[in-house]
């Protein structure tokens, strides 16, 4: 009998909705998340703003793949801003640094076209994020708390970061 070990999954700050049933289930089968497009097709490395929305050569101008509510989206970048000035870090290295605090990702694929991103990303794997951090980035990205899972989804252990900081 074979048994499936792992999963390769969207997840990022701006694409939570894999904590409703996905992560659940892999916590409950005992199972990896692969995380694919961490920064949400770039979109969370702070390159793209509200003043700036791209150049006509961006990957994410030409195709908006995976889709982003930007309204959505520009707030957590101000926190992810915030935290990575306070980290002399930059803004893609804090996202990929949230994932890797998740009880539930068990490895990120990071794409890169160039190598100074390639240098960038790997250098999200140091980084600790402190408790209030971590509570920062997981309040203005939360997900709305939605049928079945209101009242209980707050009390979910199911969804707990890997590293608790005192």
């Amino acid at each position: 009998m074979h048994h499936f070990k792992s999963s390769q999954s969207y997840y990022s700050l701006a694409a939570r909705e894999i904590e409703r049933e996905i992560i659940p289930a892999l916590r409950d089968q005992q199972m990896g998340l692969i995380v694919w497009s961490p920064l949400a097709g770039g979109f969370l490395t702070g390159k793209y703003t509200r003043e700036h929305q791209g150049s006509s050569e961006d990957r994410h101008t030409k195709l908006a793949f995976p889709p982003i509510d930007t309204e959505q989206v520009y707030p957590i970048l101000d926190v992810l801003q915030d935290i990575a000035r306070a980290h002399e870090a930059t803004v893609a290295q804090i996202s990929l640094a949230w994932l890797l605090h998740q009880q539930a990702v068990t490895t990120v694929i990071v794409g890169a076209k160039r190598t100074d991103q390639l240098q960038d990303s790997l250098g999200a794997s140091g980084l600790m994020l402190d408790e209030a951090e971590l509570s920062r980035l997981d309040e203005v990205s939360r997900l709305p708390v939605e049928y079945p899972a209101w009242p209980f989804m707050e009390l979910d252990e199911d969804i707990i970061r890997k590293h608790r900081h005192n």
